[in-house]
């Protein structure tokens, strides 16, 4: 938000048809069907995890919900082209008002390398 993208919607349960909890997700536009996901690096390290996650990504495909996953190497080594997915992102899924430009202040909390 720093750089000026808008506010999303944090931690938002989706709930299976009889009201039980079925999925969380970390950041999430929902007007937009559109999910920003932190992997950490366990979903690369857990097989358990990272089929987990290949499901959920299909099942996200099927009600056409569009995905992007940052992870630590994307937001501390390459912040900028981090926010530049998730804007061009919100372009591609009609998001209106949206900056071409990123205003400086997120810069103070990630220096340059």
């Amino acid at each position: 938000m720093l750089a000026g993208l808008p506010e999303p919607r944090l931690n938002l349960i989706i709930r299976g048809r009889d009201g039980s909890w079925h999925r969380r997700y970390d950041l999430v536009y929902e007007h937009l069907r559109l999910i920003v996901e932190y992997d950490g690096r366990q979903h690369a390290g857990d097989s358990r995890q990272w089929l987990t996650d290949i499901y959920r990504r299909e099942e996200l495909d099927q009600m056409r919900w569009r995905l992007v996953i940052v992870t630590s190497e994307g937001i501390y080594s390459e912040p900028l082209r981090t926010l530049e997915r998730i804007r061009n992102a919100l372009l591609a899924r009609g998001a209106i008002g949206i900056r071409r430009t990123f205003k400086p202040e997120w810069q103070l909390h990630f220096p340059a390398r």
